[in-house]
C-alpha cells in the first residue's frame, strides 16, 4: 500500500480545492474580470499547487529516503529535516 493512502482524503481535500480555485479562474476569464483580479486568483492555485507539492514531497523523503524522526544517522537525519524545511520555505 502507498503511504499517500494513509493521507488519503487529506490530499484529495487539496486536490478539490485546486479544482474550485481552476474554476474561479475560468469564470473570471469568461466575465472578462480585470487582469489584477485573475493574477491573484492564479497566485492562489499557485501557493495551493505548491502546498500539494511539499506535502508530496515530504512524505517521499520520509518514506522512500530517509526519515528523519527515526534515522540514528544524526548526519542523515539532520540532512532530511532540512531538505524538508528547505522545501517549505522554498515552495512556499
Amino acid at each position: 500500500m502507498a503511504h499517500t493512502i494513509k493521507n488519503k482524503s487529506k490530499l484529495l481535500a487539496r486536490v478539490r480545492r485546486l479544482k474550485g480555485q481552476a474554476e474561479a479562474v475560468e469564470r473570471a476569464l469568461e466575465e472578462e474580470r480585470d487582469c489584477a483580479d485573475v493574477l491573484m486568483l492564479v497566485a492562489s492555485m499557485r501557493g495551493a499547487i505548491n502546498g500539494l507539492t511539499v506535502e508530496l514531497m515530504e512524505d517521499h523523503i520520509r518514506h522512500h529516503v530517509v526519515n528523519p524522526d527515526s534515522e540514528r544517522d544524526e548526519t542523515r537525519a539532520k540532512g532530511a529535516a532540512e531538505l524538508i524545511e528547505v522545501l517549505r520555505t522554498y515552495l512556499k
